[in-house]
């Protein structure tokens, strides 16, 4: 296979044939393909350079020895951001020593009806919208950003967090409300 041709070929593919030779040269085009999505993504959770670098490091030791464990069952990207967001996660519990940015009332969500609109998120300027986010708890911000930054749908979230449908759509909902409230109280227009 040619190098040069990566891009043509899938994350699917590039794995399997990874699996079956064990060539490094593979594991580097998964890497080249998402090693500044982990970073990236490590750096808006953590909002630390040097721990960023750390954990897209773990996270990428953490992928390539559970490469074999990829089901194929959801997208490669969103079985990697599912990893890249619990590690982080976790880093931040072990700092902040809270071990509930997602509390066990996700886990008794009924079905909601979110009476928020989205479009009320999408009309906040880019400036101030930075400025809530920083002022919601990091669970809210990482599920908000999931639906809105990533384009995640609910069931890649629920896979990703390990969660049911119903309780990240409640968690949408209050993360929302959150955002919204924050929102009025910082830029209320007189």
């Amino acid at each position: 296979m040619q190098l040069t041709r990566n891009k043509e070929i899938s994350d699917l593919e590039v794995i399997e044939r990874y699996l079956q030779t064990r060539d490094s040269s593979y594991f580097g085009i998964l890497y080249k393909r998402y090693s500044s999505k982990v970073y990236a993504k490590c750096i808006s959770l953590l909002k630390d350079e040097a721990r960023a670098e750390d954990a897209a490091q773990e996270i990428f030791t953490k992928i390539y020895l559970n490469l074999a464990k990829f089901t194929g069952k959801s997208k490669f990207s969103t079985w990697i951001y599912s990893i890249t967001y619990n590690y982080c996660i976790d880093v931040i519990r072990k700092n902040k020593k809270n071990k509930n940015v997602f509390s066990d009332e996700m886990e008794r969500a009924p079905d909601v009806i979110d009476d928020i609109e989205d479009q009320e998120l999408l009309l906040m300027r880019v400036d101030r919208l930075k400025i809530v986010l920083e002022k919601i708890p990091e669970g809210d911000k990482a599920i908000l950003l999931m639906k809105y930054n990533e384009d995640f749908s609910i069931i890649e979230i629920a896979e990703a967090l390990n969660k049911s449908e119903s309780a990240v759509k409640m968690k949408i909902m209050r993360a929302k409300q959150k955002a919204k409230a924050v929102y009025n109280d910082l830029f209320k227009e007189n």
